[in-house]
């Protein structure tokens, strides 16, 4: 399986987590390990200027600890994607499925967001690609962005659950670090 940058070592396998069944990939030992952090850092922010991103959206809250990384370094807006009722002005929402529940993300309607930008949404992790899905819709409905100017960009991929299939079927771009 692809592990390019020798990453998997730094992530830890917990079972039954959130609920029986589960099989949770915990990326805290990865963001605890300086050097492997920032490897990884390193590589989400190649990724991003490749794609010629304009702005930074990352979805509560392990993305965020890396998406501030990128945007940072590359002097982009970096937005937020939260659950609901954390943000304090009016928001988009969109429900969306994930592998062991439902539940909605949003995003502040005030945000500076335009047709024809270039938009990397920043993840730890696609499983069944409910989430990124759910993310990119907001954009494309609320914010009028063209699935092609959106890189879904995670650290963990697990195909199995079919989630990266499926953002490339509804024609948005991905890229991951790891697969499981």
């Amino acid at each position: 399986m692809n592990d390019r940058l020798d990453l998997k070592k730094h992530i830890r396998n917990v079972d039954d987590f959130p609920i029986p069944g589960i099989k949770f990939r915990d990326i805290t030992s990865l963001i605890e390990t300086p050097e492997p952090f920032q490897k990884t850092c390193k590589e989400l922010t190649r990724i991003t200027k490749d794609f010629s991103a304009d702005l930074v959206v990352s979805i509560e809250s392990r993305g965020f600890i890396f998406a501030g990384s990128v945007a940072n370094d590359l002097l982009l807006p970096f937005i937020l994607a939260r659950k609901p009722g954390k943000l304090p002005n009016e928001t988009y929402i969109k429900n969306f499925d994930l592998e062991y529940g439902s539940t909605s993300i949003e995003i502040q309607k005030n945000t500076n967001i335009s047709e024809g930008q270039r938009v990397v949404i920043i993840d730890d992790l696609v499983a069944t690609g409910g989430t990124a899905i759910a993310c990119a819709e907001l954009l494309t409905e609320n914010f009028n962005v063209q699935k092609s100017d959106i890189l879904i960009l995670c650290i963990i991929d697990l195909p199995n659950l079919g989630g990266s299939k499926l953002i490339v079927k509804d024609g948005y771009n991905i890229e991951t670090l790891v697969s499981y």
